[in-house]
């Protein structure tokens, strides 16, 4: 995984305020992605817009994340690491201060697809540069702190700018990313090392995993499967209040608990997936279907709403790991491409399923009906993966086959 060279090892330490460094723009850009979810009212509400239209601004920024992934992690395959995650942040830095001020309805959509542009790329260098700086026996545990501040911003960044955007504004919340935005360049130029890039590192080695059919079957996997999660999360908001009836300053805990499935499915997931990838996603997409149906129904009573708001975030959550070093495996000469393509298969995955869910409530079927469309999602998710999985098992089998005839014969 690792394609950059450092000059000299790390203290313990350094090591950790490097890593610190690069997991607060994973809390940055986890809180600017789902806390838009929680204020979609009070922002319809204030650009006199339907939800529909709301949900489009949160589709912006995913389409923003499938557009730049692949396509800023390619041509920064021969740039400076160090500078390339600091350029990256500041792109997602100015994005979200527009969306601050962005005054109508077109320039808000314009400035959350520039905030989404460097999302996955970030991810994907931030994970290649803490495996890079990190003994090989650790690297594992170095990505998994990166992408821990994705998580705990759910749990943390996501409620408090729930509720900064309740009391004193929606827009309150594009400001606070964009201070988190700034900390994480002072902290990155301050504790990250300059990394040399590695020798014949290029833009077409990095696009070279785009030639396997099994990195386009993971990414559809992610896409369709975790599409189901997105298009209950996109509409939690109105859900929670219409059929609920819960208050809506109860939507803070709503999101917090929505973070905690989250953190508690990744660390489970991450387990399960070391035992087996894609037994982990064939279990899991079969569990997010039948939970989200459950949740169609469990909504309508507050207790069991908010179980099974905590339940659709862990087994959601229980799919990244999985789908993460299934592409990986599939692609061990792109590590920064494959890493940014799965996160920019979850954003199509975000817009997919907030466009969905818009349209069945458009249609007039109720907020219980994105969790519906997010069961069938999640069955077709399962059918690629169970395709996946059989081109595996043919591929070893006919690899196998010229084997055994020679020793038999």
């Amino acid at each position: 995984m690792s394609d950059v060279r450092r000059s000299s090892p790390l203290s313990p330490r350094q090591l950790n305020l490097a890593i610190l460094a690069l997991a607060m723009g994973g809390f940055g850009i986890g809180t600017t992605e789902f806390a838009i979810m929680g204020l979609l009212g009070e922002m319809t509400g204030a650009l006199n817009i339907s939800d529909s239209e709301g949900g489009h601004v949160i589709s912006a920024y995913a389409i923003g994340v499938v557009v730049g992934a692949p396509l800023l992690a390619a041509l920064g395959a021969r740039l400076p690491r160090k500078g390339m995650v600091i350029g990256l942040m500041v792109v997602f830095t100015v994005g979200n201060l527009s969306s601050y001020f962005a005054s109508e309805y077109g320039w808000l959509l314009l400035s959350r697809f520039l905030s989404g542009l460097p999302h996955g790329a970030y991810f994907g260098l931030a994970a290649v540069i803490a495996a890079s700086l990190s003994a090989p026996t650790r690297r594992a545990h170095a990505v998994a702190m990166v992408m821990l501040g994705l998580s705990i911003a759910n749990v943390i960044g996501v409620p408090i700018a729930t509720w900064l955007g309740q009391i004193f504004g929606w827009r309150t919340m594009f400001l606070l990313v964009g201070a988190i935005g700034v900390l994480t360049i002072i902290m990155i130029m301050r504790s990250v090392p300059h990394l040399q890039v590695k020798k014949g590192a290029s833009i077409r080695g990095e696009l070279g995993a785009l030639k396997h059919l099994q990195v386009w079957m993971t990414l559809l996997i992610g896409i369709v499967g975790f599409g189901g999660f997105f298009a209950v999360y996109s509409y939690i908001s109105p859900t929670m209040t219409e059929v609920t009836g819960l208050p809506s300053t109860t939507l803070p805990i709503v999101v917090a608990l929505y973070g905690l499935g989250m953190v508690t499915g990744n660390i489970i997931g991450g387990r399960l997936a070391d035992i087996s990838v894609m037994g982990t996603i064939y279990w899991v997409m079969g569990v997010i279907a039948l939970t989200l149906v459950a949740f169609s129904f469990a909504v309508q009573w507050a207790p069991t709403a908010l179980l099974f708001v905590f339940l659709v975030g862990a087994i959601g959550a229980m799919l990244i790991p999985s789908l993460q070093i299934r592409l990986l495996d599939v692609s061990p000469d792109a590590p920064s491409l494959a890493s940014s393509l799965n996160h920019a298969a979850l954003n199509t995955a975000n817009a997919l399923g907030a466009f969905l869910g818009g349209v069945v409530i458009e249609l007039g079927w109720g907020y219980t009906a994105p969790a519906l469309v997010g069961a069938v999602l999640a069955a077709i998710g399962l059918g690629v993966a169970l395709a996946s999985g059989r081109i595996d098992r043919r591929t070893r089998a006919a690899a196998t086959e010229p084997a055994e005839r020679v020793s038999v014969s």
